[in-house]
């Protein structure tokens, strides 16, 4: 390889990767639909700069045939009228006429050739514009939600950088630890409580209890129900209770 064709393609590179480095995807992408909208306008004058050719052409057209009709009635009635020196002056204008309307055609069937193939042209431009805007467009969305989702990976980084996650299940092991012995401490207290003395007290506080209420409902019955009975019945109460605590 020869020194300029290294010289030119190290030139290439450099401002190859420069310009590669201050391109952004996004703006570009905008721009292209922008400039494709703007050719839209464009167009659509270029046409109807050709359907202006058209109907040029066709008026044109009709007027020399309407001339080439009106000289060539004039020529025949000059004929009939045996003067054919106005004749004559009538036939070299039917002659130019002839001429003329044969080029006017030509002309005017190509201005509509024209006019058809940028209708064409057209259509397909639309369509592929639209096509390219939605993918343009679509690609401009992916490439937003490419952003927040690099700045979700970016906080979930940061979390994971500060030891955030770690610490967080850690102490939550703490917490179900400290609870589960909680929970055990509780299971072997209720466990070394001797429930069994505390039942038999209630069944004996519910048997005296009964007796004392059949004992009423027979003073009640009898009658012999009086303030000297009932303070009896409260003084052996006390003694059956006294005794009951010495035991």
């Amino acid at each position: 390889m020869s020194l300029w064709k290294r010289f030119v393609r190290a030139i290439r590179a450099l401002f190859g990767g420069a310009i590669s480095a201050i391109e952004d995807p996004k703006l570009i992408l905008e721009q292209n639909i922008r400039e494709m909208n703007e050719q839209v306008p464009k167009m659509n004058q270029n046409i109807a700069t050709v359907k202006a050719s058209v109907t040029l052409l066709e008026k044109e057209l009709n007027k020399y045939k309407a001339e080439y009709q009106d000289l060539t009635l004039k020529m025949k009635g000059a004929i009939s009228a045996g003067r054919d020196d106005i004749a004559m002056n009538y036939a070299l204008r039917v002659e130019q006429l002839k001429s003329l309307i044969a080029q006017t055609e030509s002309q005017h069937a190509m201005a509509v050739k024209a006019y058809e193939k940028a209708l064409e042209i057209k259509k397909a431009f639309m369509k592929e514009k639209d096509r390219k805007i939605a993918e343009a467009k679509e690609a401009l969305r992916a490439h937003e939600r490419a952003k927040w989702q690099a700045k979700i990976a970016d906080t979930m980084e940061q979390f994971e950088v500060h030891g955030i996650s770690a610490t967080h299940d850690e102490m939550i092991q703490k917490i179900n630890e400290q609870t589960a012995k909680n929970e055990a401490k509780m299971e072997m207290a209720i466990d070394s409580v001797d429930t069994s003395r505390l039942k038999m007290e209630e069944e004996a506080e519910k048997l005296r209890a009964a007796e004392l209420l059949k004992q009423f409902k027979m003073e009640m019955n009898s009658g012999t129900l009086n303030n000297s009975n009932i303070s009896t019945s409260t003084e052996q109460e006390n003694i059956k209770t006294g005794n009951k605590e010495k035991l």
